[in-house]
């Protein structure tokens, strides 16, 4: 079973961007997948999650109306919009699937599968 995140890059503030996070071996429309962040010195810590069925559940107040997540399911794949970006977005993000089809608390043992992080660095 994997994840691939990938999309990540240097960006200066206030520009976007779109990670991706394609799944193999199992079905992104069968659970809810978040998105974490480790930023430079700190704990990963969770982002946002989409559910299955397309609810979201925002873990880190500082992206609502800043990030979004959406997914397709022919595609097998999930994505991460990420506009208006900030210094303190900067960060290795990491796409997971979650056992469950509903978004949970973000805590990290809800989470049965991690990609291997795709780094965001913002530039002031």
């Amino acid at each position: 079973v994997q994840l691939q995140a990938s999309g990540g890059g240097l960006v200066k503030v206030g520009e976007s961007l779109r990670l991706s996070c394609a799944a193999s071996e199992f079905r992104v429309a069968h659970r809810a997948i978040g998105w974490f962040r480790q930023a430079p010195g700190k704990e990963r810590e969770g982002v946002l999650c989409i559910s299955t069925s397309g609810g979201h559940r925002y873990y880190d107040d500082s992206v609502k109306g800043r990030f979004y997540t959406s997914r397709d399911n022919v595609k097998n794949a999930v994505y991460l919009q990420m506009n208006s970006l900030r210094p303190e977005d900067t960060a290795v993000y990491y796409c997971a699937a979650s056992e469950y089809s509903d978004c949970t608390p973000p805590s990290e043992s809800f989470y049965e599968y991690w990609g291997q992080g795709t780094l965001v660095t913002v530039s002031s």
